[in-house]
Parts: structure tokens; sequence; C-alpha cells
């Protein structure tokens, strides 16, 4: 009579090296391919203009200025008094003399206090100001 002897099969081995390669390719692929958008914890409701340019259209340094609709001023999307935001102008342009000062405005805000914006910006010797806008809707 003669028996067979049976061979012992290997379990299969999971070569962990080749997974973690495969793992990093994924996290590399979906940090290139997301789209990091910037949102302002603002809400502002800006104003229509048949002019209006896509925001990050200027090459420097743009500090902005948020007005809302009761007229409290933020910058960096902190509340600031009109002399933090005096003192933080200076500063800015202090830094750099080619800033530009980006007005954010809410329609509903004071026209007042839009003009205080400038007359700081005016003070701290920014000469270049812009306001953001949304774009108009077409009919």
């Amino acid at each position: 009579m003669r028996f067979y002897v049976r061979k012992r099969h290997s379990t299969p081995a999971v070569i962990i090296v080749a997974l973690i390669d495969v793992l990093i390719v994924l996290v590399i692929f979906l940090l290139v391919t997301t789209t990091f958008k910037q949102q302002s914890a603002l809400r502002l409701q800006l104003p229509a203009s048949a002019q209006a340019k896509k925001m990050g259209a200027n090459e420097n340094r743009t500090v902005v200025v948020s007005v809302n609709a009761k007229g409290m001023y933020f910058m960096d999307d902190l509340p600031v008094t009109s002399e933090q935001m005096q003192m933080k102008l200076k500063m800015a342009a202090l830094q750099n003399p080619n800033v530009v000062v980006a007005i954010n405005a809410d329609t509903g805000a004071p026209w007042g206090k839009i003009v205080q914006v400038r007359d700081a910006a005016g003070a701290a010797k920014i000469k270049t100001l812009v306001a953001y806008t949304k774009e108009k809707q077409k009919p």
C-alpha cells in the first residue's frame, strides 16, 4: 500500500510594503487633486457690479477689511475697532509699500464706515484700494 505524503501548503503572505506604496500614491493623488477654497466665516451680501473681477487677480499683498450690515469692522475674520484697523493698516504699509486694501462691505453697510476705511488707508499712505463685488446676474 502506498501512502501519499501530503505536501504542506504555506499560507499566502500579504506583502505589506507593496500595500504601503499603493496607499502613499493614493494619498499623494488626493492631495494634488483636492482644491482648497478659502471661505470667509463672515457672511456678507456683496453688491453686484458689471465690472467685477475674480478674486486673487492682484499680485500685490492684499489686506481685506470687511464691513458688515451693522457697521462693524473685520480683519482676518476677527472684529476690530477703528483704531485697531488703522494700526494694522499702518503696519501693513510699513512692511510692504505696495500693499492693496480690499474693502469687503455688505450692501447694507453704512456708507460712513466705508469712508472711514478709505480714510484709514489714506492715513497709512496706501495708494491702492479695491472693493469686492459679485458679478451682476445676466437676465
